[in-house]
């Protein structure tokens, strides 16, 4: 039997060297590990190669890492090429399985056969960096779409002092810091500020790939964090688990029932309940400005992007043995990496969704 390992197959439209170089790089420590199995186990080794967002990334890079020592003969890789990207890819054939935090467009299910389900929870949380000033401050939609719209451009303007009375705000320029095109978190940021505001509505809109109009761009997740903490007066948008892991100050936000709630376990938890329950069935919900005293009003959903249907049983058999592990072990260790895993009634019917697939 000849050995099951994934080279990518390469969509028809031409890419550019760099592109497909930076592809390869990351893919061959895959292809050499599969290599020097020894044959009786290479015969069946399977490989399986998935791109996406890297909001959840560091999560999948060790899922990766613990799914990996299970046996030699499954092995799974995870490249963070954002979200848009991975759909494309996986649109085209490429890869066994795509993630983000983009829900998919009705041609995306029609034209390519793809569905959409949650892996975990996570959150958007604004970022901000304003040193000497004491206590948690307080945003809410609407002014942090008129700040990422330019219409807000000082720390101590009237719209951000009257939601923070007792804090004493520095006469400082704003610097925005926002992340390019074809990014999960863009996605529900803007969701949150369109929902929250007539003007960035019309304006911007709800997009994986907004037009921001002021302030610089952050490739990555990480690299947000490290320019907001690198620059006094700024302000961004990142996933919870890398503010907290990194100690970055982020706000508490004003959620639709009127209260300002800082993202947490528990909140992001209920803004999913408020959604999802009693049925625990819209696996493709957002979860943007859920109701509730409690929820979190920038929550979401991030999915794993699939196939309906797979022509190779070996594959097809290989990937759900890892979305089974994603929602068993996988979970816990979502919850130790700083992640919110699914409530365990939408775990079950992740797997109904996943059987019934063909």
């Amino acid at each position: 039997m000849p050995v099951r390992f994934l080279l990518w197959p390469w969509p028809c439209q031409r890419r550019s060297g760099r592109q497909t170089s930076r592809l390869w790089l990351l893919l061959w420590p895959v292809l050499f590990a599969s290599l020097n199995h020894s044959s009786a186990s290479a015969q069946n080794a399977v490989a399986l190669v998935g791109a996406g967002s890297s909001v959840p990334a560091p999560l999948y890079n060790k899922w990766s890492e613990e799914y990996n020592k299970r046996s030699s003969n499954l092995r799974v890789r995870y490249l963070p090429l954002g979200t848009s990207e991975s759909i494309k890819e996986i649109s085209h054939g490429s890869g066994d399985f795509a993630a983000g935090e983009v829900p998919l467009t009705a041609k995306e299910r029609s034209d390519s056969g793809l569905i959409e389900v949650p892996t975990i929870l996570i959150a958007i949380v604004p970022i901000y960096n304003l040193p000497g000033v004491d206590g948690e401050l307080r945003l809410s939609g609407s002014v942090l779409a008129d700040i990422f719209l330019g219409r807000v451009k000082n720390w101590d303007a009237p719209a951000i002092a009257k939601l923070n009375p007792s804090l004493s705000l520095p006469s400082m320029p704003i610097k925005v810091v926002f992340r390019p095109g074809g990014k999960g978190s863009n996605f529900v940021f803007s969701d949150f500020l369109a929902r929250n505001s007539p003007q960035f509505r019309s304006a911007i809109g709800n997009s994986a790939s907004p037009k921001w109009p002021v302030g610089s761009p952050a490739e990555r997740s990480s690299d947000m964090v490290d320019k907001v903490t690198s620059e006094p007066g700024a302000i961004g948008f990142v996933e919870a688990q890398y503010a907290m892991r990194k100690k970055v100050r982020y706000a508490s936000v004003l959620n639709p029932a009127g209260h300002f709630v800082r993202a947490t376990d528990a909140t992001i938890a209920a803004a999913c309940e408020a959604v999802e329950a009693p049925n625990w069935d819209k696996l493709a919900a957002n979860l943007v400005n859920a109701s509730g005293a409690d929820s979190y009003p920038i929550t979401s959903f991030s999915w794993l992007y699939l196939r309906a249907s797979a022509d190779d049983p070996h594959r097809a058999g290989a990937l759900a043995d890892l979305l089974n592990w994603m929602l068993t072990t996988g979970q816990q260790i979502a919850t130790d990496e700083g992640y919110v895993s699914l409530p365990p009634q939408l775990q079950e019917k992740v797997r109904e969704k996943f059987r019934s697939l063909h």
